[in-house]
């Protein structure tokens, strides 16, 4: 029986072909993510911009997922996931589905983009077509600034296998002893850590004029410099083979938090440990390296045929970053300068360091006062907004206290400065830094401890669980009374983030959500089993029944004859209970959109069970992150925003917050927003009920539409008018 054949009565929603897998639906992702470096729509160095996310996508995607199954595998874990795989099986598929991708990846960059780029005159050669001129100067540059740095480690009985570090690119050197014949190999790390992937040529010996186009950049791949010189580090050695490898190991980090007498102690050890041990999970090498080099390279790394990558050109294309800093703006998407919000435009910039009184009617306090406001980076001005919260509460003398929560903030972090000069000024300051937050778990320490030298008083959130919300509470005497002004976020406190990723905030003096802040925060630092909140849905305490709830409550007015409606937007649906709700709820005649970027487990458009349920997926210049829900609820719609995707994580496993939208204003600016997405077509992709996912296109006719595109030109448009 197939699944179009399935009737309402038969159906049994925990049948796993209703559900997609989770890693395959990320690698779909990911897909869609390199589709925009091979999209001709798309600006040449954005092109290659996407080519370096797709790459560093997938080295996350193997330090922790792929690391995650092979632990699973070497434990004997067999297991079902919801949608019926083994690890074994998930392994076996995330190989098949991904070496067409890389493929693909690596042939548009070689082929496509390098070729385009010639024609700006862009030149990445390779060491084999230089000229004699070039490669004395390459010779010579090697010389004075790579050799010295280099160092080469040899492999033999006396010389055990040296450890390979996480992500790097290194060189297998194959040599013979001239006097002995005996055959040596040898390994070199190309040292990408403290000199340039790519190595540029002088403006003299730059690539010659074609077709009246002078070359503005002519450049080398480092590891072809150092292998084209390699002789300098072997003397005496005849070399015979050398060839780029690359490995990926196991990143994530393992705590037992009850056994840690110091959290912070303990997450700097497994910081350490993750630099300098953990299983390799894949090998990339050159196609053309050959068997016994990687036969050689997956015994000692303990790889299979499976974990290996053969690469036809580039390896590590993550390092195309740095061409974004060419000069050539025509390349580029247009620059977007984020506006300030019309509310809080009327507001002079205020330096976070700045000790300067404002004058009442003037600082942000008041426009907050006068209603609710909400923003929505990068479209407008996050330090124009949520920093400059911070920075008056910091500075005003009326401000008693300020707390927040720092899950990942900048290395030049403005925010960070201002509550360490709210700290100097008097005020009391707490902020909970959560550790756990990964790959920023290094940032976070250095971050805590110079907070806490500073006199903040800084937590590190609960035993078990990560605090992932974004709060901020800021308590203000303000004549005989005591008022809480609240931004409630779905994006980390982040300058530079703010700019890539979209993001909503909200700014409220509102009591109940003071309250509720109050209550949370009490939760976070001391001793607390709070288990209702005025407003606020928390997790773990009751967001999950909440939600499921409000989904229930849909279907109850469509089954009596009403409207039944929910729109969601969020990173990744995971949860097998949400999920299986949302099914229930199409079934009841619930028309539900869900607009998700990333990882979608739930399988649309299965007659009788998700055929009111439509997908869809918008990837384009910046990071679709934030969070909404709206749901009809027979006329009276609620809506709310926050920091929680629907995954088991977030649900059960983190603290998270969102906040119900109540001012009509902001309703109607959410609303209107949901609507532009809903009708995106240029950046959406619309999720079939096989898994595929297909772009959409402009109808004959029909003005082509983006999601960012709209949004940047609306804000331009309010500003003006507000001007």
């Amino acid at each position: 029986m197939t699944i179009s054949q399935v009737t309402t009565n038969s159906i049994n929603l925990n049948d796993s072909q209703y559900y997609f897998n989770r890693e395959l639906s990320w690698l779909d992702f990911n897909q869609r993510v390199l589709h925009e470096a091979l999209d001709p729509r798309t600006p040449l160095l954005e092109r290659l911009k996407f080519t370096a996310i797709f790459s560093s996508n997938l080295d996350e995607f193997f330090m922790v997922r792929v690391a995650g199954l092979k632990q699973q595998l070497a434990a004997g874990v067999t297991q079902l996931t919801f949608d019926g795989r083994t690890p074994g099986e998930q392994l076996e598929e995330i190989s098949e589905r991904l070496r067409p991708l890389v493929k693909q990846q690596s042939e548009n960059f070689e082929y496509n983009l390098k070729t385009q780029l010639v024609e700006h005159g862009v030149h990445l050669l390779n060491y084999v077509d230089l000229s004699p001129e070039q490669r004395n100067y390459l010779k010579e540059y090697f010389e004075e600034n790579i050799f010295p740095v280099l160092t080469p480690l040899a492999v033999d009985p006396s010389h055990p296998f040296p450890y390979i570090s996480n992500l790097s690119l290194n060189l297998a050197v194959l040599m013979k002893d001239p006097e002995t014949q005996e055959e040596l190999f040898a390994r070199v790390k190309v040292p990408t850590n403290i000199l340039p992937r790519f190595v540029n040529l002088p403006k003299g010996l730059r690539q010659p004029e074609q077709n009246g186009k002078k070359s503005l950049w002519t450049g080398v791949p480092l590891e072809q410099v150092i292998a084209h010189n390699i002789e300098a580090l072997f003397p005496g050695m005849n070399v015979q083979e050398c060839h780029p490898f690359r490995v990926t190991r196991n990143a994530d980090i393992y705590l037992e938090e009850e056994e840690a007498d110091d959290l912070l102690l303990a997450i700097e050890a497994e910081v350490r440990k993750r630099r300098v041990g953990r299983n390799a999970v894949r090998l990339e090498i050159y196609s053309s390296t050959p068997n016994h080099i990687r036969t050689m390279l997956m015994e000692d790394l303990e790889l299979e045929e499976i974990d290996v990558y053969p690469i036809n050109g580039l390896l590590a294309l993550g390092d195309l970053f740095s061409f974004m800093s060419l000069p050539l703006p025509e390349l580029k998407d247009e620059p977007w300068n984020a506006v300030s919000h019309p509310r809080f435009s009327r507001l002079s910039d205020v330096n976070l360091l700045n000790n300067s009184e404002t004058t009442e009617g003037e600082d942000i306090f008041s426009v907050i006062r006068e209603g609710d406001v909400l923003v929505h980076h990068p479209y407008h001005s996050f330090a124009g907004s949520v920093e400059q919260f911070i920075a008056q509460a910091a500075n005003d003398r009326q401000v008693q206290a300020i707390k927040m929560t720092l899950y990942r903030t900048s290395g030049d972090s403005p925010i960070i400065n201002a509550l360490i000069a709210a700290a100097e000024n008097g005020k009391q300051v707490v902020a909970l830094v959560e550790l756990k937050a990964r790959f920023d778990e290094e940032n976070n320490i250095n971050w805590a401890r110079k907070l806490e030298q500073a006199g903040v008083h800084v937590v590190y959130g609960l035993v078990g669980l990560k605090t992932h919300t974004k709060i901020v509470l800021v308590v203000r005497q303000e004549k005989q009374e005591i008022r809480r002004y609240v931004h409630i976020g779905t994006g980390n406190y982040n300058s530079k983030t703010a700019k890539l990723y979209t993001d909503l905030g909200l700014f409220s003096c509102r009591q109940d959500l003071g309250a509720d802040l109050t209550d949370l925060f009490n939760f976070l630092t001391g001793y607390s089993r709070q288990k209702s909140y005025r407003k606020l849905l928390v997790a773990p305490v009751s967001m999950r029944e909440r939600m499921i709830g409000m989904i229930k409550r849909e279907a109850e007015h469509s089954r009596n004859g009403g409207t039944g409606r929910i729109i969601v937007k969020v990173n990744s649906l995971v949860d097998f209970e949400m999920i299986k709700t949302l099914y229930e709820a199409s079934q009841a005649g619930v028309q539900i959109d869900l607009i998700i970027r990333g990882i979608c487990c739930l399988r649309p458009g299965i007659e009788g069970i998700s055929d009111h349920i439509r997908v869809i997926s918008i990837i384009g210049r910046f990071l679709e992150h934030s969070r909404i829900f709206y749901f009809h609820n027979g006329g009276n719609e609620e809506i709310y925003i926050g920091s929680a995707d629907w995954m088991p994580r977030n649900l059960d496993r983190r603290v998270e917050a969102v906040t119900p939208l109540e001012d009509l204003e902001v309703r109607k600016d959410i609303q209107e927003f949901l609507g532009v997405m809903l009708s995106d077509n240029r950046q959406a992709w619309e999720l079939q009920s096989d898994g595929t996912y297909v772009q959409r296109r402009p109808q004959e006719g029909e003005k082509e539409q983006g999601t960012h595109q709209v949004m940047m030109e609306t804000a331009l448009k309010l500003a003006k008018s507000m001007a």
